[in-house]
């Protein structure tokens, strides 16, 4: 039993750490920021590399990918419908924290504790239909259903837009925008919105990483072992860069709407994450090991790309990192629990 426990205290004792320094001055406000960078631009994908390069991926796994894919994508279009009253802030909040999956950075060590290291190849394929989403269509949907242009935070975008129209942002309903009748104004906008869509995913590293080891895979292409030597670096990084960063931009809520936004988060990701893991186990055709893996993954603690892209869309990033903390010691109890469940 104590050597189950021995990562998921490793990992949280890694985010207690960065928190820590922060508060003794050692890390500034910001300096999440440039973690933020090399774990995404960097470490990951190498850690993606890795996984592709040290293990066989065969296509009939795919049906992981697809499973994951669907169960990140249902749930903001479920929040976006359910929510229409409520203000766009929380909406956006709901929909990019309440879906997606810390696989990279949480799961892949969990699953090889737990499961082995039999256990990574359905890991790694479950993060490809995952990452689709965590790692650029999340963000995607959740701006386009909401009428969030990239580039400002929501909060510099409201002061002007409310002032247009204070009722819109207020109940949850996009800003009056004034309609072009022009059909080459409407064929401009359109031809931005691909562009925007088609960067949303193209600017993400390990989006394209998964991209190319997926094409690589279905050509029956198999990596060099010198690429898996180069990237071990990367992938024993993996899971300390992520959850130091996590560590360094968490705070604890400092309102009762903070809180009830945490537990609006929590209301979404529990009963779609037992949904999820129930469909696993009884439906996807593979063997045990593989079915556990997956279903361990539907227990994972909010992806660190919601840190992210909260800060981008909304400027909050703490709120979303104190969730991610909160999930990764539920996700750590339901994960084990459920590991001891299956195996009893």
């Amino acid at each position: 039993m104590l050597d189950v426990l021995i990562t998921p205290m490793t990992l949280m004792l890694i985010l207690a750490a960065g928190y820590l320094l922060k508060h003794l001055r050692v890390f500034g406000a910001t300096d999440y920021r440039v973690v933020q960078a090399i774990e995404f631009d960097l470490v990951l994908p190498g850690a993606i590399v890795h996984s592709f390069a040290t293990n066989d991926h065969s296509l009939s796994l795919l049906w992981i990918s697809l499973f994951s894919l669907a169960a990140t994508l249902v749930p903001p279009l479920l929040i976006y419908l359910t929510t229409t009253h409520t203000p766009v802030s929380d909406r956006a909040f709901m929909m990019l924290n309440s879906t997606g999956f810390n696989v990279g950075c949480f799961c892949f060590p969990m699953v090889q504790a737990l499961v082995g290291p039999q256990g990574l190849v359905a890991t790694a394929m479950f993060d490809i239909g995952n990452n689709i989403m965590v790692a650029a269509g999340t963000n995607v949907l959740t701006q386009q259903l909401l009428d969030i242009p990239p580039g400002k935070t929501l909060t510099q975008q409201e002061g002007a837009s409310c002032r247009k129209d204070d009722a819109a942002w207020n109940d949850g309903r996009k800003p009056h925008h004034e309609v072009e009748n022009d059909p080459g104004i409407r064929r401009l906008h359109r031809r931005a919105l691909a562009k925007s869509i088609a960067w949303g995913f193209l600017s993400s590293p390990s989006f394209d990483t998964y991209i190319v080891m997926v094409v690589l895979m279905v050509a029956d292409v198999h990596l060099p072992h010198w690429m898996a030597q180069v990237s071990q670096p990367f992938s024993g990084a993996n899971a300390f860069c992520s959850m130091l960063m996590v560590g360094m931009l968490t705070e604890l809520p400092s309102n009762r709407h903070d809180v009830a936004s945490v537990c609006k988060v929590l209301g979404w990701r529990l009963p779609c994450a037992v949904l999820a893991a129930l469909i696993a186990w009884f439906l996807l055709p593979f063997g045990t090991a593989i079915r556990e893996s997956v279903v361990l993954c539907c227990f994972a603690p909010i992806a660190v790309f919601s840190t992210m892209f909260t800060d981008k869309v909304l400027g909050n990033a703490k709120l979303a990192g104190f969730s991610l903390s909160v999930t990764a010691v539920i996700s750590t109890v339901l994960m084990v629990v459920v590991h001891l469940a299956i195996h009893m």
